[in-house]
């Protein structure tokens, strides 16, 4: 069965954007994963194709409507399989593991949220585990979508050239990566690590992995603390 995202949002032409190109492009191109993008307001029933409505108890701003976008869930006929997931930044944070979860399975039914979120009674009636990209709002779900479905692509069977270098990356094992080197062997009198162009591969591995610890204990001592804080520490983090 072919991985599948679809896509509610109220502006389906934002879709395919920067998923048809490159590596995530070629992917869909190629038929190893394919895109749904539906607009919600097709589930609206008046002649303004109104979704959205004030917030009961006053307050600013709108709140889409939860019989419209149920409505659009619906039509949406997904099996009970693929997760439902509503883009919030008050939802689970999106980590490696949770998008490995979800390549692994069929692919999602991803709802994109605007004004000032969805109204509380959808999000219980059909399911949706809401899902955050980050400590930050963004003016709708769109780009925190293509995010994660961007990730969740680039771990599917055939889409990367090299398997390994989709496992060998920051939070893999709940770490940042190791810097990264190529030609030439030196730029503006820095060089490559002498032990990068030893081909002493034992001691190349053991560089790596004491450069991304150091990284993670400096730049994330949230993910070093997750994982014990102890250097060959077997635990992982979501990351």
């Amino acid at each position: 069965m072919t991985w599948r995202a679809t896509v509610l949002t109220l502006f389906p032409k934002i879709f395919p954007g920067p998923l048809g190109v490159s590596l995530a492009g070629k992917a869909l191109t190629c038929g190893l994963w394919e895109l749904e993008a539906r607009d919600i307001r097709s589930s609206a029933t008046d002649k303004h194709r109104s979704v959205d409505d004030t917030p009961a108890g006053g307050g600013p701003g709108m709140v889409l409507r939860a019989d419209i976008l149920a409505a659009a869930i619906d039509a949406a006929d997904v099996g009970q399989d693929r997760p439902r997931l509503l883009m919030s930044p008050r939802g689970r944070p999106l980590t490696q593991s949770l998008v490995a979860e979800l390549a692994a399975g069929p692919g999602p039914l991803i709802v994109c949220g605007r004004f000032e979120g969805v109204d509380q009674r959808v999000i219980e009636a059909r399911n949706l585990q809401e899902v955050s990209i980050g400590d930050y709002v963004l003016s709708g779900g769109e780009i925190a979508a293509m995010a994660l479905i961007d990730a969740c692509v680039r771990l599917l069977p055939g889409v990367m050239g090299k398997q390994a270098s989709g496992v060998d990356e920051s939070f893999s094992e709940g770490l940042l990566e190791y810097p990264q080197y190529t030609r030439p062997q030196e730029f503006e009198g820095r060089p490559i690590p002498e032990i990068l162009i030893s081909g002493d591969h034992a001691g190349v591995a053991a560089w790596r992995r004491a450069e991304a610890e150091a990284l993670t204990r400096a730049r994330r001592p949230d993910l070093w603390a997750a994982r014990g804080g102890q250097k060959g520490t077997k635990s992982t983090t979501e990351g």
